[in-house]
């Protein structure tokens, strides 16, 4: 079994680090790039940066951020907002990204996630996809902050987007995101359970438990955490411990607070 990685999300509106529940509600919460370094600091595995109006507002505000965040902070970025296009990936990647993530634009033309694969590597396309429970008990794929329908059913879109070249899947619950409820378990399962890429289990983590839950359950490869750490419940620390002790492989952290 591969490491978990124990993922930082934040999520911006520019020049804010902004935090809601079930993508709304947003409230300021600080800095983003003190709070990259902090995570970074007490040894978050990767970051996760995402701009969460770019797709309405029709912009990407991230590369000031992002070139700011990569002078002191060295552990595998992925940003995604607004990107619509091959250049738009290419200008996130040189500006210090090594991932970026991409739904609204691929929904609306899905060779999107092929032709930036071809570019940069399948490494560097992750598929991000807001997920809600329909009332028949599947999910449906959302765009826009979790506003817009897709009509797309999740597991066909997340099975789709690994065929045509994504390396990863950020699969975010709208349903459980800011909740301190837990993950979406089934969603994650299912999710994983057809695509043989990896899956990063994103909103509703509340406890430790919920890491070893997703994990163990859900066969997520990787946890993306906001509130929690936020809002200083607890630190990736204790996330670690609770890993470790549950028997799950974590990788050493890469910096020491």
């Amino acid at each position: 079994m591969r490491p978990i990685r124990i993922i930082a999300r934040l999520d911006v509106k520019a020049p804010n680090l902004i935090k809601g529940v079930h993508l709304e509600g947003l409230r300021v919460i600080g800095d983003p790039n003190v709070f990259a370094r902090k995570y970074y600091d007490t040894g978050a595995d990767e970051l996760i940066y995402m701009d969460i109006v770019a797709s309405l507002y029709d912009r990407n505000s991230l590369i000031a951020i992002v070139e700011r965040t990569t002078r002191d902070v060295f552990v595998p970025m992925t940003v995604g907002g607004g990107v619509r296009s091959v250049e738009d990936a290419r200008m996130l990647l040189a500006s210090g990204a090594d991932k970026v993530a991409i739904n609204t634009a691929a929904v609306k033309d899905p060779k999107l996630i092929s032709a930036v694969a071809k570019r940069f590597g399948s490494q560097a396309m992750v598929l991000s996809i807001e997920a809600k429970r329909t009332s028949t008990g599947g999910w449906e794929a959302y765009t826009d902050n979790g506003r817009e329908h897709t009509k797309l059913d999740v597991l066909a879109w997340a099975k789709r987007g690994a065929e045509l070249g994504a390396g990863e899947i950020l699969l975010t619950s709208v349903d459980r995101e800011g909740t301190r409820k837990g993950f979406d378990v089934a969603l994650v399962k299912a999710v994983t359970e057809v695509v043989s890429i990896p899956v990063i289990a994103s909103g509703g983590l509340g406890t430790p438990q919920h890491l070893v839950e997703v994990v163990r359950e859900g066969g997520a490869d990787a946890v993306a955490i906001a509130d929690v750490i936020h809002y200083g419940r607890f630190d990736l620390a204790t996330l670690r411990r609770a890993a470790l002790e549950a028997g799950l492989p974590v990788r050493q952290p890469k910096a020491a607070a």
